[in-house]
């Protein structure tokens, strides 16, 4: 580095309107291209990644004119992208792990004996567990609602079942996996962003996810004897043609648990996250081979391009087993690993400035407690989810502009990794112009009017997480030595 950009990096950031001019340029942009295109000018919105293209480069040209150089900002961006590189990795191991879990069909065994499972007299809470087994081994939410969830649904109208608790619980239970799993795509990047462990920031949500599941659940429990189904007149072509293909497809066999169980092994363990991402995928290829008698390029193609029904059948199958089938592979997460990289982009170059900083440390100066900096955590990961409809975004400028803010109170960063998902992620089923609320509604084929406040696990969890925080639980405030150490090395 030479004396110039030394220079550069010694220059003072107390600057509040040059902090907002960066920040507000990207508010503006969101408010047209996310908000007033499609839901005032039915216009279809903006691709989020040009948004953060744009704002980036206006956040440049503020920087060019406030005589910075480029070889200062570029340092800046590849400092954000070379912390966030170990995650965009795991990024591309779970689009491995997901493929060879199908190819070895250890996600179809799960999904076989969880709709086997089902039993009308306690069809809700099964309803939220059965999407949250499998949410768990795959983490995605829209991917377990538009699968096992449409199959789900399928059992609950034939059973003339609250299509609207049916729905709710659908959902709440493919958001539980896509909050807690390894796997899921929001989990990792919530945890970039704040630069935590992954696994200890899975471990901090359990404070508030857990305890909002056993309430949920024990709800829809009893809303089963309280809203009992008609059982007369059935009709569960949907269930049969599923459970038919999948064994058809498939040889199970208690094995396949060896992939799940190793991921479950290396959370526990504290091992590191690729290389157990990495062997469960070997793993699962092995028994792919051995176990379901797939050929090597299957697997190999499973692993590149994700599994297709064609490797296992010439028969025409029902859309949705196709839909459930057919996933995974290396490139299964290019959008997220996009997205990140764009975002990485614009708060690397903000940065520059200490905009997040500078606003979080001028509006929040006030607050000395830790419930408050977490409460307000909460709130704006909420507000940021609404206007922006994406999580990815959500976690890296909620997250970029807590971070000092939450070091300077001693509190750890896991607790800001979970509000951003307790309130980003948890809530972008309630919000009725979101994409993910769009999906819902089209997949499952009911009204959000008629879902939302059955929902329970996302409304319990609104309540349980600003609950904790007054209380003072799960809160970390006597940081590690390894924490104070990365806190003081990121500063």
């Amino acid at each position: 580095m030479n004396e110039d950009i030394e220079k550069e990096m010694e220059r003072p950031r107390d600057n509040l309107l040059q902090a907002l001019f960066p920040v507000g340029c990207l508010l503006a942009l969101i408010t047209y291209g996310l908000i007033l295109r499609p839901l005032v000018w039915s216009h279809h919105p903006l691709p989020l990644e040009i948004i953060f293209i744009v704002a980036s480069t206006l956040a440049v040209s503020q920087l060019f004119y406030l005589g910075y150089t480029w070889d200062h900002i570029q340092k800046a961006i590849m400092g954000k992208i070379l912390r966030a590189f170990p995650t965009l990795m795991i990024l591309f191991a779970i689009g491995l792990i997901i493929g060879s879990w199908m190819v070895s069909g250890t996600i179809p065994m799960l999904v076989y004996y969880g709709i086997k499972s089902i039993n009308t007299d306690f069809i809700y809470v099964l309803a939220f567990l059965v999407p949250a087994l499998f949410s768990s081994f795959t983490g995605t939410s829209f991917g377990s609602a538009g699968t096992i969830g449409v199959v789900v649904m399928g059992v609950c109208i034939s059973v003339q079942a609250n299509p609207g608790i049916a729905a709710g619980a659908i959902i709440g239970g493919s958001y539980f996996g896509d909050k807690m799993s390894p796997l899921s795509d929001t989990t990792n990047i919530a945890a970039l962003a704040t630069e935590v462990d992954l696994y200890d920031h899975i471990r901090s949500m359990f404070y508030t996810t857990i305890p909002s599941a056993i309430i949920a659940a024990c709800i829809y429990t009893i809303l089963g004897f309280t809203s009992p189904v008609v059982n007369s007149g059935t009709d569960f072509t949907l269930v049969s043609q599923t459970l038919e293909a999948l064994d058809a497809l498939f040889v199970f066999n208690p094995l396949l648990l060896l992939p799940p169980l190793i991921v479950l092994y290396g959370s526990l363990k504290k091992k590191a996250t690729l290389p157990t991402l990495v062997t469960s995928s070997l793993v699962a290829a092995l028994l792919a081979l051995w176990v379901q008698h797939f050929t090597i390029e299957d697997v190999s193609q499973s692993l590149y391009k994700g599994f297709q029904t064609e490797m296992a059948t010439d028969e025409t199958l029902p859309p949705h087993v196709v839909t459930l089938l057919d996933r995974g592979g290396l490139y299964a997460l290019n959008d997220a690993i996009i997205i990140a990289i764009m975002v990485f982009i614009y708060v690397g170059i903000i940065d520059v400035i200490g905009a997040m900083e500078q606003i979080v440390n001028r509006f929040l100066g006030f607050v000395k407690k830790s419930s408050g900096v977490v409460l307000a955590s909460l709130f704006s990961s909420a507000i940021t989810s609404a206007l922006t409809s994406n999580q990815y975004a959500t976690s890296f400028i909620v997250g970029d502009a807590f971070k000092s803010k939450y070091d300077q109170l001693g509190i750890s960063r896991r607790v800001l990794s979970r509000s951003l998902e307790d309130y980003g992620t948890m809530f972008e089923s309630l919000v009725p112009w979101s994409p993910t609320t769009i999906f819902m509604v089209s997949t499952l084929g009911v009204a959000f009017a008629d879902y939302w406040h059955w929902q329970l696990l996302s409304l319990v969890n609104l309540l349980v997480a600003p609950a904790i925080a007054l209380l003072g639980i799960g809160m970390f405030n006597q940081l590690n030595r390894r924490e104070k150490v990365e806190s003081e090395v990121q500063s």
